[in-house]
């Protein structure tokens, strides 16, 4: 039976020791998915995907960067790490869906699929907050790891 890694042998929470593992390769990719009416939709790619409050999907890439590189801060237990690369990607799907990809690299003994995660979320929260005047029927569909390589086991959503 596999055990909470962040629970140590008394029940408390710790943060993970990774002082005698090897550093090596970590990548991480997480992906987030915003629906909004198609009105607003139509709208984002008439006006070039500015607002009053600015371009939106540039905005939500400088967002998702900057909480990806303050994980640490932000998740309890997190390893604080310097990325060495945070990219993330915004695009709409044929469904007239906003598809948000965060991918992740880092050189470290311990990987990044927080910090993903955390990138594609706030790149889509931001998308939320630059629409909402137009719309409250927006909703943040999922959020969720696409894959990861490094460490003990590497993983790809099928």
């Amino acid at each position: 039976m596999k055990n909470f890694t962040h629970i140590n042998e008394n029940g408390q929470a710790t943060m993970v020791d990774v002082s005698e593992k090897q550093a090596s390769l970590r990548t991480a990719v997480a992906r987030s998915t915003v629906v909004m009416p198609e009105d607003i939709i139509e709208q984002l790619i008439l006006d070039n995907l500015n607002t009053k409050k600015g371009a939106v999907f540039q905005t939500a890439i400088i967002a998702g960067v900057m909480a990806a590189k303050k994980t640490g801060e932000l998740i309890p237990l997190c390893h604080p790490l310097g990325l060495d690369s945070c990219k993330i990607n915004i695009h709409i799907n044929e469904q007239k869906e906003i598809i948000i990809d965060c991918a992740t690299t880092i050189h470290a003994k311990t990987g990044i699929e927080i910090e993903a995660l955390m990138g594609a979320s706030i790149a889509a929260l931001t998308i939320y907050d630059m629409c909402k005047a137009l719309s409250k029927d927006i909703v943040v569909k999922e959020t969720k790891l696409i894959e990861k390589t490094g460490g003990k086991h590497d993983f790809k959503r099928a």
